[in-house]
């Protein structure tokens, strides 16, 4: 895929993704393409959560910082940091110094090395809610939507296993991250390119 700085400038994109060059680069990049990484996954389900009340581009311009504090999302380590550990990132001006949502992500390590040892990984369990194959939309400008049926149930049963900063917008937000929906535009240009993308193995639907 080209991405000359000419191509860069007559490529018609998602309008959210002008302003800088990282918001591009994320856009035309990472931005709806399935992942199956656990260590990825769990990466955006922290980083989506940090959002709240926040604009993204404040959370990609601390991304590396949250990659240094949180050991480059590596679950089993999150999971084990202690209380103070928890206040010394609270002087961290690499994330957002928010203590709830500081707490929020070791406890959200914990819950997610639960789920990776009843189910065998966050991935399985995860891409159940939209039986494991992308849902490719078809969005013009101001149809796409904050949350979903699908969204809904996930927040609901990651709240169920001890999630915090998981709301239905927040899982929606994630769903379209890490490509479990394909919410580019139609005149988008990844839009038709993630739309050919061979969807990945399917699985079961997850326990309500």
């Amino acid at each position: 895929m080209t991405r000359s700085a000419t191509k860069t400038q007559t490529i018609r994109r998602c309008a959210w993704s002008g302003g800088s060059p990282e918001y591009i680069r994320y856009h035309d990049e990472e931005w709806g393409v399935p992942v199956h990484d656990d260590r990825i996954l769990f990466e955006f389900l922290i980083l989506e959560g940090a959002q709240a009340g926040l604009s993204w581009s404040t959370i990609l311009n601390k991304r590396a910082g949250y990659r240094k504090a949180f050991v480059d999302f590596d679950a089993e380590r999150v999971a084990r940091f202690t209380t103070r550990q928890i206040s010394a990132l609270l002087d961290n001006e690499g994330i957002v110094r928010n203590r709830l949502k500081i707490e929020s992500t070791v406890r959200n390590a914990r819950a997610f090395l639960e789920i990776r040892d009843q189910i065998g990984s966050f991935d399985t369990y995860i891409w159940r809610f939209v039986d494991g194959a992308p849902i490719q939309n078809a969005w013009r400008s101001g149809e796409v939507p904050a949350q979903t049926a699908e969204s809904d149930a996930m927040s609901k049963d990651l709240k169920k296993r001890g999630f915090n900063f998981v709301g239905s917008t927040i899982c929606y937000a994630f769903m379209q991250a890490v490509g479990m929906v394909n919410d580019h535009l139609v005149d988008c240009f990844r839009w038709r390119e993630l739309s050919a993308t061979p969807p990945p193995r399917r699985t079961k639907k997850a326990t309500r």
